[in-house]
């Protein structure tokens, strides 16, 4: 008794995810791989200038221990402005999607539903949060704060809106494909109980 009462326990305290909610953490592992991958981009892309000078050192250096030096320190420096761009490219976006995921969730939770306004509202306070803690002056952090809380509500909330549509169409798609089997379901069952009925009213026989 005690442990079905405890498994009992178990499930009513299981919250049942809302249909529309994103995993939090599979977001923002994904995200700190996607800022990753931009950042180390955007820097391995800036470097072509840098390499560019470098060339034309070599051009000028007759010394060949000199130009071994140079391609070396190039290199180095490459390597590390790109695995710089990675980890705060990756540390940047995922932190923002965290953010902005969790508020989401917590809303959800808290409201019992998930509509386009919890989308908006986490958009809202995430971008007004980032802009507020950017590096700058008072005045211009309140700027940011207001200018993060408006754009983030006005950018997220028809995003929201197509989401939550056609996650409603996807629901809709599979409980279309759903319903045939569960008729079919029911007509075996039915089949097998009149055969059965049957069966018991020749025995009576």
């Amino acid at each position: 008794m005690e442990a079905t009462e405890k498994s009992e326990e178990t499930v009513s305290n299981v919250t049942k995810k809302l249909p529309g909610t994103v995993n939090w953490g599979t977001a923002t592992t994904i995200a700190v791989f996607a800022g990753m991958f931009y950042g180390g981009s955007k820097e391995a892309a800036a470097s072509v200038s840098k390499d560019a000078e470098v060339t034309l050192k070599l051009g000028s250096t007759p010394d060949k221990r000199e130009q071994y030096r140079l391609i070396r320190d190039a290199m180095e420096k490459r390597f590390i402005r790109v695995t710089r761009g990675s980890i705060v490219g990756g540390v940047r976006l995922g932190m923002f999607t965290a953010a902005f995921y969790g508020l989401q969730n917590l809303l959800a939770e808290k409201r019992g539903v998930h509509d386009v306004f919890n989308v908006a509202a986490a958009g809202s306070a995430t971008a007004a949060t980032f802009g507020l803690i950017l590096p700058g002056s008072l005045k211009w952090r309140a700027r940011n704060l207001a200018m993060g809380s408006v754009l983030g509500a006005a950018f997220c909330f028809p995003l929201g809106w197509l989401h939550l549509k056609l996650v409603e169409k996807a629901n809709e798609g599979n409980e279309a494909l759903a319903y045939p089997s569960a008729i079919q379901k029911g007509e075996s069952k039915s089949g097998v109980g009149a055969a059965i009925q049957r069966l018991e009213e020749s025995l009576n026989k």
